[in-house]
């Protein structure tokens, strides 16, 4: 089949790249698409990403099988084959990408470098692996794309790297997103969603993930920047989402698409990793080393006891998450999970776990008098304490005490809503027995909540769920 891949057509300003692939659905009408299309987020620590770092990518052919709609353009549906055989990759077609590519792309922002992949045969995975975990360069990319097909660039041409990357995307997880678009009058106005239409998302349609802030009260179903996007629903089942879309009510949607994506899949995060490596996200275990302290801005930092000492930050965008981060002590065995930022080295915590937590005890009462049994006091913070009947002393390390209740328990924490990257998995994505033992199960297609840790004291977001299966072409 012909493989389109394209990125880094929008900017800070507006426009998406999302956007432009209903622009080539609607351009390729006279072609089926094969599959859904595929929204493909790569390394979110790239330093030149516009907001996402989200790649595109469209499969085109003359469709066989049935096919299922995953759109509306125009008014009229947009449907999709499980199979087919492909376009032809020529000057004809390659020209009708031009036109689209140089018709929708920010070419006056001097961050933007739009570029696209025309191929009849894919690049392998390892592209799209280190891509989503690392630094690829332009030329990196182009050696693994040799002889596929057709490579062009704008500019600086590093939307071609997005592009090739999402083209050789073989999922190992996947999730779904029905991302909607405003007319184009409205764009950069207020989104009109009802929030209360948002928060009924998760019980409604229980597949759908990261739709509500309940902790900030905040639909983060729509995006805040001037964007075409007028909301996107994320969820395990895409046969829920376009109902979902369709439950929203307020602004009506221009156009709508359904796309197979990797975000919630954790697939950006290095397991295992030897070394805390700038621009990568790893999940690394160790020993909390000193206390949590809290410094300019709200943030909150802890030195972590891996391979010598590693500052690990919950920054004031986690909200509620710093209370977590603020209960642990020295002692406790924890998983830590984030992006390795370089100057200074620290890890930006993405999510948590508590392996094992450390005995807290704290003093029950001055200890009795050794000679007269009578209860003795205190001399002073760093005093003895002395018996005021017979003049006994004894050190201070004497007095009785008792563990004290933690405010923290064994378990998976995240940040709320409102504070979680497109590729980091939810926990509501995650199996019950996942909590503790750090492995993922796969409940099926029904999804099913499994009980929540229990808690000293209500510090959110500890609340494992089995994950939903994923249902493809």
């Amino acid at each position: 089949m012909a493989y389109l891949g394209f990125d880094d057509t929008d900017s800070r300003r507006g426009r998406c790249t999302t956007w432009l692939a209903t622009e080539f659905v609607r351009e390729f009408r006279d072609w089926d698409l094969l599959g859904y299309p595929r929204l493909v987020r790569l390394n979110p620590n790239v330093p030149w990403k516009t907001r996402g770092n989200g790649a595109l990518c469209l499969r085109l052919g003359r469709g066989r099988g049935t096919p299922r709609v995953v759109g509306a353009i125009d008014g009229e549906p947009v449907r999709a084959y499980p199979r087919g055989d492909g376009a032809p990759v020529d000057d004809a077609l390659e020209a009708r990408v031009r036109r689209v590519m140089e018709r929708g792309s920010d070419f006056e922002d001097p961050t933007t470098h739009p570029g696209y992949a025309l191929l009849d045969r894919r690049p392998g995975p390892a592209l799209y692996w280190r891509a989503v975990r690392t630094i690829v360069s332009v030329d990196d990319a182009l050696d693994a794309a040799k002889g596929c097909g057709r490579v062009r660039g704008y500019k600086e041409g590093r939307g071609r790297i997005g592009a090739l990357a999402a083209l050789s995307w073989r999922p190992r997880d996947r999730t779904y997103e029905v991302l909607a678009y405003r007319e184009r009058s409205r764009w950069g106005t207020r989104r009109e969603i009802p929030p209360e239409s948002v928060r009924r998302l998760d019980d409604a349609f229980p597949s759908t993930f990261n739709n509500y802030d309940g902790d900030n009260a905040r639909a983060v179903v729509t995006p805040r920047t001037p964007c075409p996007v007028l909301c996107g629903i994320r969820g395990d089942d895409p046969w829920e989402l376009p109902p979902a879309l369709a439950s929203l009510g307020g602004e009506p949607p221009d156009r709508w698409l359904l796309f197979e994506t990797n975000q919630g899949t954790d697939d950006h995060i290095l397991t295992g990793a030897r070394e805390a490596r700038p621009f990568t996200s790893v999940s690394i275990a160790g020993t909390v080393a000193a206390p949590p302290r809290s410094f300019a801005g709200g943030h909150v930092v802890f030195p972590l006891r891996w391979r010598g000492l590693l500052d690990v930050v919950a920054y004031e965008p986690s909200k509620q998450f710093r209370r977590v981060v603020r209960a642990l002590v020295p002692g406790d065995g924890v998983r830590v999970m984030g992006a390795v930022r370089d100057t200074p080295r620290s890890l930006n915590l993405e999510k948590l776990q508590v392996l094992s937590v450390a005995e807290v005890r704290q003093r029950a009462g001055n200890p009795a008098c050794p000679r007269c049994r009578s209860r003795m006091k205190s001399s002073g913070r760093d005093g003895p304490f002395r018996c005021r009947r017979c003049g006994a002393r004894r050190p201070r390390v004497d007095a009785p005490s008792v563990p004290r209740r933690r405010e923290v328990a064994v378990g998976w924490y995240e940040p709320p809503v409102g504070s979680r990257r497109h590729l980091s998995k939810p926990l509501k994505r995650l199996g019950a027995a996942f909590a503790g033992s750090g492995k993922e199960t796969v409940a099926g297609r029904t999804p099913k909540r499994a009980s929540p840790n229990v808690l000293a004291e209500p510090i959110p977001r500890l609340l494992p769920a089995a994950v939903q299966g994923s249902r493809a072409y």
